[in-house]
């Protein structure tokens, strides 16, 4: 943890931040790494001032432009799957919203490459991060259906919005032995956890039942 990550977590009491670790544990996360890095990241820096005192709440919450920063739990949830056959070296995110999910992979993995469809949540995440001295991501303004080809393969995708269908595009940005982790679904989502196994063999749980923002494909906002 670095310095700037130790002064904004100290902003807050410690009381409320391990409340929520606890809380985290009885809902199931188990992964002690990511429990640590989840107490240790500034949440209330990646929302509204007004929403500040519901930092530490298992909630999610709006950042704008129709879209919410994950509630903790999901954070961890998902995040506990991505690294559940050990650390991965290069990470997609899809969806970089208000930047918290970047900022919690960026504490556990080597390289993170983050996509954003909306210019001013992407423009914000990056002030964060930076502020953060998280130099270890990278961020694109495109559209996260298509992933990022130009820098894969991944060890690992995560995607923070919900699709109909799995896209193929992310699905062939794995490398073998990568994982995808991603809620899929219209009314009815399920979180699910993809391996890809071979060249064209890919491995398909389903981890849980999910509400998410969809995943708008084709559609960039400047």
């Amino acid at each position: 943890m670095n310095d700037v990550i130790r002064q904004g977590i100290g902003m807050t009491s410690k009381r409320t931040r391990d409340r929520l670790i606890a809380r985290l544990r009885e809902q199931g996360v188990r992964d002690d790494a990511v429990l640590e890095v989840m107490a240790e990241t500034p949440r209330h820096l990646f929302i509204d001032e007004a929403l500040s005192h519901k930092a530490y709440e298992d909630t999610a919450l709006p950042i704008g432009f129709n879209q919410t920063i994950s509630q903790p739990y999901i954070v961890a949830k998902m995040t506990e799957l991505l690294l559940a056959q050990g650390a991965r070296d290069r990470v997609l995110e899809v969806g970089t919203g208000s930047g918290y999910q970047t900022a919690v992979l960026a504490l556990l993995c080597q390289q993170v490459f983050s996509v954003e469809r909306i210019l001013p949540l992407q423009q914000r995440a990056a002030e964060r991060l930076t502020l953060l001295q998280l130099d270890n991501v990278e961020l694109y303004h495109t559209d996260g259906g298509m992933g990022l080809p130009m820098k894969g393969p991944f060890d690992a995708i995560m995607v923070t919005a919900a699709p109909e269908t799995v896209p193929e595009e992310l699905k062939q940005q794995l490398a073998i032995g990568g994982v995808m982790v991603i809620p899929v679904g219209g009314d009815e989502q399920r979180l699910m956890h993809i391996e890809r196994r071979t060249q064209t063999g890919f491995d398909t749980k389903i981890v849980e039942s999910v509400r998410f923002v969809p995943l708008l494909q084709g559609t960039v906002h400047q």
